[in-house]
C-alpha cells in the first residue's frame, strides 16, 4: 500500500512540474494532482528537494525499464535506445522543460548534480556499449564508442558536432570568414 502511495505522489509531482514548473512546483500542487492531501505527501517527503530527488531516481529507474530488452542486435538495441530516449520529450506537455529547469538547479543543489550525473553516465554506458558491440558485429563504421557516447570532455562533444555539421553543411570550422 505505501508504495502504491508513492507511486501516486511522484506521478502526480510529474503532472504538476509539467503543469507548474520547478519555481512555481509546491506540496500543495502536488497534492492537487493526487487523491491525497498534503499531510500525506509531507508524511513521505519532508521537503520539495527531497519529493524532486525521489522523482529523479524513480525517472532513472523508469528510463532502465524502457530500455530493458532481450535483443542481442546492436541496430534494434540503439533504435530501442532512440525509441525509450524520445518516445516521451514533447515539448508541448511541460516535461522537457521542467527536466531542463531541474537540471538548471543542479550547480546549486547536490543531490540533483549527482542524479544528473548518474542519469548522463547511464546513457552515455549505454550508448557506448551498443556502439561497441554494433562495430565488433560489423553492423556500425569502426568509431569509437565513447566519442559516439558524448563523452563528458566538452571537447569531445565539439569535436563530434563540428564533424556533424561538416557533414550536414559542408561546414569547416577552420574556415573563418
Amino acid at each position: 500500500m505505501e508504495s502504491d502511495t508513492c507511486d501516486e505522489i511522484l506521478a502526480a509531482t510529474g503532472r504538476a512540474l509539467c503543469e507548474h514548473g520547478y519555481a512555481e512546483l509546491t506540496m500543495q500542487a502536488v497534492a492537487a494532482e493526487s487523491e491525497l492531501s498534503t499531510a500525506a505527501i509531507h508524511y513521505h517527503y519532508d521537503t520539495k528537494d527531497g519529493l524532486l530527488e525521489a522523482f529523479l531516481d524513480r525517472l532513472l529507474d523508469s528510463f532502465r525499464e524502457r530500455l530493458a530488452t532481450d535483443a542481442t542486435d546492436p541496430s534494434a538495441r540503439m533504435r530501442g535506445f532512440l525509441d525509450a530516449v524520445f518516445e516521451q520529450l514533447d515539448l508541448a506537455d511541460g516535461f522537457a522543460i521542467s527536466l531542463m529547469e531541474l537540471k538548471s538547479r543542479a550547480p546549486f543543489q547536490a543531490t540533483y548534480r549527482e542524479r544528473f550525473r548518474e542519469i548522463d553516465a547511464f546513457v552515455r554506458d549505454e550508448v557506448a556499449a551498443i556502439v561497441a558491440d554494433g562495430v565488433d558485429a560489423g553492423q556500425f563504421d569502426a568509431a569509437d564508442p565513447a566519442t559516439v557516447a558524448l563523452a563528458e570532455d566538452p571537447a569531445v562533444t565539439r569535436d563530434l558536432v563540428e564533424s556533424l555539421l561538416a557533414t550536414r553543411l559542408d561546414w569547416r570550422p577552420e574556415v573563418v570568414a
